[in-house]
């Protein structure tokens, strides 16, 4: 794990199986100090070793009393760190420390209305006497440990919020790092700079500062090199190694024909011309098309692919001499996502670069500690352009999961050609991105069509576009229907061969993002 607690105060937020343990770090980021995701089962000797300026215990799905239940190393209360606990966080922390859980069999979940009995107290104070929370328990905590003051409730739970400032102890049954939750990041802003006292010092430029300290003092007078796809993880990556080490940073661009209109161009003419970096561009798309011929199953379309750019990337890498060190696009969901149910271990993604026999370069991972909004917001600081650093998510294997069946250059050009209408109308409409992702599908299909006086038997479009906050779950965009009137007329006046166009209605699940 890149180590910014070493120069930032740091927040360790101890994972008990949270679906929002993520959403807590981002939070506590939002407020400007740096925090990582740990397992609950560190100890409180590693707890010391790393100096934490608070400790947020998450929430989590498990009762307190189920057998196997998630605990902590109690003696982590009594190092004087400030705790605030969230939801189970909270009841871990009452059952610990001589509190009462009883067994009532009401939950509560969703809304709530929060009513704050102590105005005055250290982490609510400035709440509204009542204001709407977000709620997802079972168990719930019916009398608080020795110490503790009750500091507010709801019509269903009695301790909704309790804390005992002596020990700095702090927790509430609701989510504050959820949006529901009207008062949420306030508290959390309260608990980090009032009651723990963090100064709001992380920011994109020391971020980019002290990450580019840390390149040059890894790399020395090595050289490295990046593969470079034109995606927002790499591009940062470059951006940052540049500023970093100038000219010991040499990219390989690996285009593979699969890219959208005019992104390739885009790549060489953002890299080499305005940040002036070695760029070797390799223009492969027929040797993947000679691959993908006759190919129509997804998965194997998607293994050629990735097999391939291995392939092609360490032909050109081997070609450079004195490299030493190989830099990629690793984000900290892909480190904190790959361990166990409590996101414990970091992920051995070194493993994943499949390096030729008698080929190794180490590794320089730049972005592994920040999540994709971060990431987004440094690239923006190092001067990137809009249309790289709000890209939105393309897969590594491009328009090859966007053509269904067989992929071939003319079927290439028509999906190009279409989808940039797409991405054109909507982009244009959707100047608050509130829309997360489209794009267009080329089916395997034909249908009849008249255009004129003829009859045409054409390919129909399929647009497909999304709301969503990860991906994770996704709905269909409520699009106007005049801008998907505008898009139909358009695509089937513009790109030849089209004679139909459709909208996906699906959400996700059951269906995915992708359409292969």
């Amino acid at each position: 794990m890149t180590d910014y607690h070493d120069e930032q105060p740091t927040v360790l937020v101890l994972d008990f199986g949270a679906q929002y343990a993520q959403l807590i770090a981002r939070r506590v980021r939002e407020a400007r100090v740096y925090s990582e995701i740990v397992p609950h089962s560190i100890s409180a000797e590693e707890v010391e070793r790393r100096r934490p300026a608070a400790l947020i215990l998450s929430g989590g799905p498990a009762s307190v009393y189920a057998p196997g239940a998630p605990k902590m190393d109690t003696r982590i209360y009594g190092l004087g760190i400030p705790v605030l606990g969230f939801c189970y966080g909270m009841q871990l922390m009452a059952l610990d420390l001589g509190g009462h859980i009883p067994d009532t069999g009401v939950g509560e979940y969703g809304f709530a209305q929060l009513t704050v009995l102590e105005p005055e107290c250290a982490l609510l104070a400035g709440v509204p006497e009542t204001s709407q929370c977000w709620m997802s328990h079972r168990d719930s905590v019916g009398t608080a440990p020795d110490g503790f003051i009750v500091t507010a409730r709801t019509a269903i739970t009695e301790v909704a919020a309790m804390e005992d400032p002596s020990r700095r102890l702090y927790a509430t049954q609701f989510h504050p790092e959820v949006a529901h939750t009207e008062s949420g990041q306030q508290i959390i802003k309260r608990f980090l700079h009032e009651i723990a006292g963090i100064p709001p010092v992380w920011t994109m430029v020391n971020i980019i500062d002290e990450t580019v300290d840390r390149i040059r003092q890894q790399v020395g007078d090595g050289r490295v090199i990046c593969a470079l796809s034109g995606g927002v993880d790499s591009s940062v990556v470059a951006a940052l190694l540049r500023r970093a080490i100038g000219h010991q940073l040499t990219c390989v661009f690996v285009d593979h024909g699969l890219l959208r209109l005019d992104e390739a161009e885009q790549v060489v003419r953002t890299f080499r011309d305005q940040f002036r970096v070695d760029l070797v561009h390799v223009e492969a798309e027929e040797r993947y098309l000679g691959l993908l011929a006759g190919v129509t199953d997804p998965e194997e379309k998607r293994r050629i692919i990735g097999e391939e750019f291995w392939r092609v990337f360490f032909e050109e890498a081997t070609k450079l001499k004195g490299v030493k060190f190989l830099a990629q696009g690793t984000l900290y969901p892909d480190v904190i996502e790959s361990g166990n149910k409590s996101a414990a271990k970091i992920k051995s993604h070194h493993n994943l670069i499949p390096f030729p026999e008698g080929v190794h370069f180490d590794l320089i991972e730049p972005l592994k500690a920040l999540f994709k909004d971060e990431v987004r917001a440094v690239g923006s600081e190092l001067g990137l352009p809009d249309e790289i650093v709000h890209r939105q998510p393309f897969p590594g294997p491009g328009l090859a999961v966007r053509i269904v069946g067989e992929i071939t250059q003319g079927k290439l050009e028509t999906l190009r050609r279409a989808d940039a209408i797409i991405r054109e109308e909507i982009g244009e409409w959707d100047k608050e991105r509130s829309v997360w992702q489209y794009f267009g599908v080329l089916p395997d299909i034909r249908s009849v069509g008249v255009m004129g006086d003829e009859r045409t038997y054409g390919h129909p479009i399929i647009i497909r576009a999304v709301s969503s906050a990860d991906a994770m779950t996704a709905d269909w965009a409520r699009l106007p229907h005049d801008l998907l009137a505008r898009i139909s007329n358009r695509i089937i006046n513009e790109v030849e061969g089209i004679n139909r166009v459709a909208y996906d209605i699906t959400s996700k699940p059951p269906g995915t993002i992708e359409w292969e």
